[in-house]
């Protein structure tokens, strides 16, 4: 198989850290450029990356993201919607910025972090390295925001973990292609695909409390997983908010 098809089959979140150790400098700023090698909007580069190699300030944030491995970990990335370059630029072309009205920016940012985020998860892998993406950096994201002397127009969407790993946990399975691939429209008689997954990722689901893929996700979604992200998201300029 193609090496780099067969390493993003082989991938795994690595939640536990061998300790003390760290990256050198030329292989982070090899996973760096690999995230910058991503495609994003207009070429935009609507994000940016914020390493965190001290042990307090990584603690504070396995703290405000509730996920202790964020200490563990040789360096945390948080990967941050950023639009204050395009503030910077409109100011100084006399243009107009938008980002206090229009949602679509939210898309454009976090699908430029999404792709970034990848290709960085990829680079760290190839050099034997671990990682987890941390959704949980949202979770105090006004508080975050405020840690990482975040500008205006700038704001946390996940966080990366990244180090030599302690474990070797096992590829868990992925939904069956006829339930996330679809030719020409889409298809919505998915349930028993759906409940045939769920029997093949019990045994997996330790750490989710042993229960099915649907009852997960519908526990998750039962409630806002987070408070507080649409009065963060005001106070860093957007959804009409100001500073």
């Amino acid at each position: 198989m193609n090496p780099i098809i067969d390493q993003i089959h082989q991938h795994r979140s690595i939640r536990q850290y061998q300790a003390g150790k760290t990256i050198p400098e030329e292989q982070l700023n090899a996973i760096i450029r690999a995230a910058q090698c991503a495609p994003s909007w207009i070429n935009g580069q609507q994000y940016s990356m914020i390493g965190i190699k001290e042990p307090e300030r990584k603690q504070k944030l396995a703290e405000l993201t509730g996920n202790p491995y964020v200490a563990e970990c040789s360096v945390f990335l948080v990967f941050v919607a950023d639009f204050y370059r395009v503030d910077v630029a409109s100011k100084h072309y006399g243009k107009s910025f938008g980002a206090k009205t229009e949602p679509d920016l939210l898309l454009v940012a976090a699908t430029d972090v999404g792709l970034a985020c990848q290709n960085a998860i990829l680079a760290a892998e190839s050099l034997g390295l671990g990682t987890v993406c941390i959704g949980g950096i949202r979770r105090e994201l006004a508080a975050v925001s405020e840690f990482l002397a975040l500008p205006e127009f700038v704001f946390p969407v996940v966080g990366l973990c990244v180090g030599y790993p302690e474990v070797d946990p096992p590829v868990k399975p992925r939904l069956p292609k006829e339930a996330v691939y679809f030719e020409e429209t889409y298809k919505t008689d998915t349930w028993p695909l759906l409940e045939k997954y769920d029997e093949e990722i019990i045994p997996f689901s330790k750490r989710e409390g042993s229960i099915g893929y649907t009852e997960r996700i519908a526990k998750s979604y039962d409630q806002p997983y987070y408070a507080g992200i649409t009065e963060a998201l005001k106070k860093q300029g957007y959804l009409g908010g100001n500073r």
